[in-house]
């Protein structure tokens, strides 16, 4: 059967929006995804690879059934998007995945334990309010060190070991986590008035992140709305095929940022978590109505989503860069590289702190294995993955880390941890607002 003769969804997909036939089409099965695609490079098996698991949604709209083993290989995909930089073609997998997850998630009856884990995921980390209630029973696991007593037992890593993730992904935690007020001024002229997503993990856990891109921000003239009504964007939801439920937090998302709502008309949305960015750009693409079309509100909101860095390379820098004497090795969060292009916007900031030295990582298009929630659904291949990471990290030589996704400095610094051989790690905007501020080397490499 040709690509021509692929017709009505039947055998693994129901007909609400199907893997696209005309986009797998696209797919010439060249290979060039191959050595770019991370568990293909763990495993080498084709079915996980990206033209592999093209060749399974074929399958499936010719009438393959939905089995347990193909199900594995959709489920064993980080969906980092390597395969998307790489392919020449233009094959759009991040579409194609996107929407063979969603038909895995209504049509996969998935076990009674990958059930439970699923619903505990979904039920705490979208929810910033939640995950900020833990703050304190993790922070006194930390400080009186029963979280390293309990790893020294492998109790959960050989009974819960997604629970062992968690738990070791787990960032240091201080005795206060900032919080943001609605309304920060520019500091001088007002070049742009921004509002801020802040994110799950990153308001909860990295809420110095918060405050550090919003200092930014500040000192290169932008007025930040921090709006008080958001919530979760569906980056995780929308990720993992739940697709209902990253409708309504895009619907939730949207109406929070409406210029009506913050009362001021904004000119970006600004995130400083690659995921996030990912999918609020991509909402025109969520499906809202029987036909697959998506909401024209969802558009217009995505046209507005920047990156921070993205956005401040469009304005141009203007606050004074202050000597930071360090070797950086910069990671590419796969979701920024990959999935949004953006790559040379971060390393162009990097490069405007006077003394910095930013290093390239080897086989850096490689995924450091974290990927929303893959390093907890997959511990192992993720930990492969990670230690892999690391050692590339660690042979460039570099003082400190710098990356823009918490889900990402949680992987690095574990991965690290593991190899005995543990690195600071700062989000970009830290390490850009630490030169402005005039903070030290020490300060920056915990020496004080």
């Amino acid at each position: 059967m040709t690509d021509s003769d692929i017709a009505a969804p039947t055998g693994a997909f129901d007909d609400s929006n199907p893997p696209s036939a005309d986009l797998i089409s696209d797919c010439v099965h060249c290979g060039f995804c191959m050595t770019t695609c991370p568990t293909y490079t763990l495993w080498g098996e084709e079915m996980d690879s990206p033209r592999g698991r093209i060749h399974l949604m074929k399958a499936g709209l010719e009438g393959a059934p939905l089995t347990d083993t193909m199900v594995g290989h959709f489920d064993a995909c980080l969906g980092c998007m390597a395969c998307v930089t790489a392919c020449p073609s233009g094959v759009q997998y991040d579409r194609l995945l996107e929407q063979t997850r969603a038909q895995v998630e209504r049509r996969h009856e998935r076990t009674p334990a990958e059930k439970a884990l699923r619903a505990a995921i979904f039920g705490l980390f979208p929810y910033p309010a939640r995950l900020r209630l833990l703050r304190g029973p993790l922070r006194v696991m930390q400080v009186t060190r029963l979280d390293r007593a309990l790893r020294r037992t492998g109790l959960l890593d050989r009974f819960l070991p997604q629970v062992a993730a968690m738990e070791r992904l787990t960032p240091a935690l201080g005795s206060r986590n900032p919080r943001l007020p609605d309304d920060i001024p520019a500091l001088g002229p007002t070049r742009a008035t921004v509002a801020m997503l802040t994110g799950c993990i990153q308001d909860a856990f990295f809420g110095d992140v918060n405050a550090a891109t919003a200092r930014v921000l500040a000192a290169e003239g932008c007025r930040v709305l921090v709006p008080a009504g958001q919530g979760c964007c569906g980056a995780l939801s929308g990720h993992a095929g739940r697709e209902d439920e990253a409708v309504h937090f895009a619907q939730r998302t949207v109406d929070a940022f409406d210029d009506a709502r913050l009362g001021v008309p904004c000119d970006y949305v600004v995130t400083n978590a690659a995921g996030c960015g990912s999918a609020m750009k991509d909402y025109g693409h969520l499906p809202t109505d029987e036909n697959g079309s998506a909401d024209v509100r969802f558009s217009q909101f995505g046209h507005r989503v920047r990156d921070l860095a993205e956005l401040l390379a469009s304005l141009g820098t203007v606050a004074e860069r202050h000597p930071l004497p360090l070797k950086v090795a910069y990671h590419d969060a796969c979701h920024l590289g990959h999935a949004q292009g953006v790559r040379d916007q971060p390393r162009a900031l990097l490069r405007e702190i006077p003394g910095l030295e930013l290093l390239e990582i080897p086989d850096a298009a490689i995924c450091c294995g974290s990927a929303g929630i893959y390093n907890i659904l997959n511990p192992e291949p993720a930990a492969e993955l990670g230690e892999t990471k690391a050692r590339n990290i660690l042979a460039t030589g570099a003082d400190l880390i710098v990356t823009a996704n918490p889900g990402c400095m949680m992987q690095i610094a574990t991965a690290l941890e593991r190899l005995g051989r543990p690195l600071p790690i700062m989000h970009t905007a830290s390490i850009v607002d630490a030169s402005i501020r005039g903070a030290g080397v020490d300060e920056l490499l915990g020496r004080t």
